[in-house]
């Protein structure tokens, strides 16, 4: 599932190409990933893309203008496992997939690709973007160390649920909890509790280091995301743990391992991340 950078990727790429641009028609084929498709169609033609900007990991479109937009239209998009976005001359070859047609004033499509349709679409009115987004924690790239800190400190929750939750961090997923972790060698079944003040700075550093980065190369292409422009991303290249089980640690030599956190595959090196079991709750 695209994170935090993917996501970031593809809102940069569309902002360059649709910020000004008006939406002329909308044609859907599947739609059972839209919350409301008749709104689509009947309340995107005519608007005005004022901007593309990432929300944690949602998409989220500002239409009709400045003075309208507190209490106005906005369209929210999550790409799911499997969607992608990408701007395309009207005329050029539909893929696979593809079940939403936005038509633009300058004669191109923004296209909406989605093979396992677990996205989703929806357009929010009269201040409906508080109650879809209200809930989503701090963004781990706009937090300072300070907040990053206080929101785990001293709480009885395994560190990688923490940053996995939604309501603390908003956009992170488990590539980037596991290289953040890995970064700085803490292991993903530690409580936060068990953290010292010099551990949460390591990972306040780790997370923002590992989240730069990422963007920076465009993200991690390690299933079916593309950026805006078709193009996969470069960061699985660094990738140190994730998905590395059996391989050997770039930095002690180590075997990387597999174990289910949270629900979720999680892999550490266990000589880097010592493991959290007889420890004691770090003093504050």
């Amino acid at each position: 599932m695209p994170e935090l950078p993917e996501v970031e990727t593809v809102v940069r790429g569309l902002q360059k190409v649709l910020s000004g641009r008006r939406v002329v028609s909308v044609r859907l084929g599947k739609t059972d990933f839209i919350d409301d498709p008749v709104a689509v169609e009947q309340e995107l033609p005519g608007k005005t893309i004022l901007a593309v900007k990432r929300f944690g990991k949602f998409l989220l479109f500002d239409l009709e203008s400045p003075q309208q937009l507190e209490n106005g239209t906005s369209l929210l998009i999550h790409l799911g496992m499997t969607g992608q976005l990408r701007t395309c001359p009207a005329e050029a070859p539909v893929l696979p997939h593809t079940h939403v047609f936005l038509g633009l004033n300058d004669g191109r499509e923004l296209r909406y690709t989605d093979i396992r349709r677990f996205g989703r679409f929806a357009v929010l009115k009269n201040g409906a973007r508080e109650v879809a987004l209200g809930g989503l924690g701090l963004d781990p790239l706009e937090a300072s160390e300070k907040q990053f800190c206080e929101r785990l400190r001293g709480r009885r929750a395994r560190m990688k649920a923490l940053l996995l939750d939604q309501r603390v961090f908003r956009g992170i997923g488990n590539i980037y909890a596991d290289e953040s972790l890995w970064r700085a060698r803490i292991h993903p079944m530690k409580l936060a509790a068990m953290l010292s003040e010099r551990n949460l700075r390591d990972l306040y550093r780790a997370v923002q280091k590992v989240l730069t980065d990422a963007i920076r190369l465009r993200g991690s292409s390690v299933s079916d995301y593309v950026d805006s422009e078709g193009e996969r991303g470069g960061f699985q290249q660094r990738h140190r743990v994730y998905q590395r089980h059996g391989e050997k640690c770039s930095r002690c030599g180590g075997t990387i391992r597999r174990a289910i956190v949270a629900g979720r595959s999680s892999h550490f090196c266990p000589r880097c991340q010592p493991s959290p079991r007889q420890q004691k709750p770090a003093k504050p």
